[in-house]
């Protein structure tokens, strides 16, 4: 099994940066509405000081999923969700994480980091490219639009699931606009229906490592606790912001990509091995 942290050895060595970590997690998700799943990782690796790779993805699998389930309640109350479009999403979804979370879990941690650091970089390009809005805010799954929804919704949810699973993310930054892609809905009702996927595909991928005891459960604690002080603070805060949620989403963009940066940067040996010898 591969090293952990621990907090009870560690008492409140670890209280405080776990803490911090979720709290970032929630914050981030409350002033923007997305990318809490990104910095997961890379906050316990570097931050918390979690050892193993593996152990930070699947310790970060279950903080999302949780995290998603407690902000789904409040879209789903505001008619956020389009369920049946969930439902068939996180269905092809599902299987792609579990196969994703397989191939990661082979996969060498330092090597598994650096990829890491590369999707990080694309998806923090993707967030600085304008979005278009949607044209149909009614969209629905029906027996009718099934012709031309499900050849879209089946082949971008495995694909997303693939990804989610294999770098252990909660994957809102990938759904989000994948949705939007295959059903044209709105920004705002695409978010609120990731939110049951991000549950669904981290809750596969967590269980995946959770069978090779790569969570840790205290840490896990803390992050929920950390995160749901942070979300409702970067609420409050984003009511506050509201005309310049623009602007904070580009900055988070390029803390995303510095982030990417540097993981790919010091995982480059792992990369191409032999290139630095």
């Amino acid at each position: 099994m591969p090293p952990t942290l621990s907090i009870s050895p560690f008492g409140a060595a670890l209280l405080a940066p776990a803490l911090a970590a979720g709290g970032a997690i929630g914050l981030i998700l409350g002033l923007i509405g997305a990318g809490g799943s990104i910095v997961a990782v890379p906050l316990l690796v570097y931050l918390v000081g979690v050892p193993d790779a593996h152990a930070a993805i699947g310790t970060a699998a279950v903080a999302v999923s949780l995290s998603a389930l407690l902000s789904l309640v409040g879209h789903a109350r505001a008619g956020n969700v389009k369920w049946r479009c969930a439902l068939v999403f996180a269905a092809a979804g599902s299987f792609g994480a579990a196969l994703g979370a397989r191939l990661g879990q082979a996969m060498d941690g330092e090597r598994l980091l650096a990829l890491f650091g590369l999707l990080m970089l694309g998806v923090g390009l993707s967030m600085l490219r304008p979005r278009k809005s949607a044209p149909d805010p009614d969209v629905r799954l029906t027996r009718e639009s099934a012709g031309h929804l499900l050849p879209r919704l089946v082949p971008l949810g495995l694909g997303t699931g693939l990804l989610a699973g294999f770098f252990g993310i909660g994957g809102g930054f990938l759904i989000v606009p994948a949705l939007m892609l295959a059903t044209a809905m709105p920004i705002g009702v695409a978010i609120g229906t990731s939110l049951f996927i991000i549950f669904t595909l981290g809750a596969t991928t967590a269980a995946t490592y959770a069978m090779a005891g790569h969570v840790d459960w205290g840490i896990t604690l803390l992050l929920v606790v950390g995160g749901g002080f942070g979300a409702a603070a970067g609420i409050a805060l984003g009511k506050r912001l509201a005309a310049k949620k623009a602007l904070l989403g580009r900055m988070f963009a390029f803390l995303v990509i510095a982030t990417g940066a540097y993981m790919a940067w010091t995982g480059l040996p792992a990369l191409v091995p032999g290139a630095f010898a």
